[in-house]
């Protein structure tokens, strides 16, 4: 989908969750069974960087990451929460829009610049509203998939 990092359709989500543990939960499981990660080694993972500071981006959007031996290339997953859930982000507002990154241990740069595709994703106010707004998961990565190769060009 793009040089930066892989999306594919069956990793975009919509869920109800109560709490930022069980949503940390979720994008491991998302990881699981999308890019055959292992789901509590991801967890591990998002955990010990959310330690570090909190993931939550602003704006109503998180984005927790991690690095992992098991993938060989950036991989992201999407996750729509029905109702917002407080991931201690620097606005204080609760997030409904999670993208997750996984990256390889050495992935280095190629973690920086999927962050930062990410990032430009979460700033736009017009993708971040249609994605809240889509009807459903393919619509959810519709949007993504034509932003992202919009971008690529």
């Amino acid at each position: 989908m793009n040089a930066n990092f892989q999306l594919l359709p069956a990793a975009v989500a919509t869920d109800c969750l109560a709490s930022k543990e069980l949503v940390l939960q979720r994008v491991g499981a998302l990881f699981a069974d999308c890019y055959n990660a292992d789901a509590s080694d991801v967890l591990d993972g998002l955990e010990e960087r959310e330690k570090l500071g909190s993931t939550g981006f602003g704006n109503g959007v998180a984005i927790p990451h991690a690095r992992s031996p098991l993938v060989n290339r950036p991989v992201a997953v999407l996750l729509r929460l029905e109702s917002p859930v407080d991931f201690a982000a620097a606005d204080g507002m609760p997030v409904d829009l999670i993208f997750g990154l996984l990256s390889p241990d050495d992935a280095g740069a190629g973690h920086l610049h999927a962050l930062a595709a990410i990032s430009r994703l979460a700033r736009d106010d017009n993708m971040r509203d249609a994605l809240i707004e889509a009807p459903d998961t393919e619509a959810m990565y519709a949007l993504l998939s034509s932003r992202l190769e919009r971008d690529a060009a």
